[in-house]
């Protein structure tokens, strides 16, 4: 089975393709347009927007434009961190829905807002979170979770949540795999989905994962993405380079257990 279409279910049974294709950081219009419409023809059934990245009209074109059934690929979009009242989450749930037609996933896009992180807004996640559970319940939305969300922010959700998450994305790549955040959601049925895989780029250099791509004949960027299959999370690696959402597919090979206990070891490259 191709990892294109590989795909695992979140607790209520929907199915999540393990490999997909992020769009953080593209422009709206032709860019993202153009991304999206080739990565839906190398084979990804799996867009990862947000409402932040203001691009959620491109992709809901390119999609549209695509030929490829709606209910074939699974759109992932984002309430904006800084909304934490009930109203504002209905109001952007809304607006996404306008604009994407079919959301199979929404996710809180972090715990705080990004100009204060590491405030408490417990009760902001409750209130977007009850927004998002009612949206659910609708029939609206087909999955809900957060995002960038630690152990902390995740107990204090469970707290007065009806629906436990049915995933986290979060920053994960060698050197930097969450093991406390991953195991809580592991032990609750959380899928974790990898954000930057590749580090926004800063694994490219490393020398150590060269060593370890060079033995299976793979680049950095293959044994990255693999190594967080591996891991049990889903992948979400960006580029807009035709060639390297093909690369970035080809990863159908197995790091062995040696490799994979020496590629948690490593320092985190970004800090």
């Amino acid at each position: 089975m191709s990892t294109l279409t590989t795909t695992t279910a979140f607790t209520n049974g929907v199915e999540i393709p393990t490999l997909g294709f992020g769009t953080w950081q593209v422009p709206d219009g032709p860019a993202t347009y153009d991304a999206v419409t080739e990565a839906l023809r190398v084979g990804y059934r799996h867009i990862d927007t947000a409402r932040a990245y203001g691009n959620e009209a491109s992709v809901a074109r390119a999609i549209a434009d695509s030929g490829i059934p709606s209910e074939e690929i699974f759109v992932t979009t984002k309430i904006p961190a800084q909304l934490k009242t009930y109203d504002e989450a209905v109001e952007s749930i809304r607006l996404s829905l306008d604009k994407l037609g079919r959301i199979d996933l929404m996710l809180i896009h972090a715990p705080w807002p990004w100009d204060a992180i590491g405030t408490d807004h417990t009760e902001g996640n409750a209130e977007v979170w009850r927004a998002m559970e009612e949206a659910y319940e609708r029939g609206e939305l087909r999955a809900i979770g957060v995002s960038n969300f630690e152990v902390e922010h995740l107990t204090a959700l469970l707290g007065t949540a009806k629906v436990t998450p049915h995933a986290n994305q979060i920053r994960f790549f060698p050197g930097h795999a969450q093991a406390g955040v991953s195991s809580f959601c592991a032990d609750r049925g959380i899928v974790v989905e990898a954000y930057s895989p590749l580090a926004t780029g800063a694994l490219l250099g490393s020398r150590e994962l060269a060593a370890v791509a060079e033995r299976y004949g793979r680049t950095v960027a293959q044994l990255s993405i693999r190594y967080v299959l591996q891991k049990g999370a889903v992948a979400l690696p960006k580029t807009t380079t035709p060639s390297r959402m093909v690369e970035n597919a080809d990863v159908d090979f197995e790091i062995s257990a040696t490799d994979m206990a020496y590629l948690d070891g490593l320092a985190d490259p970004t800090v």
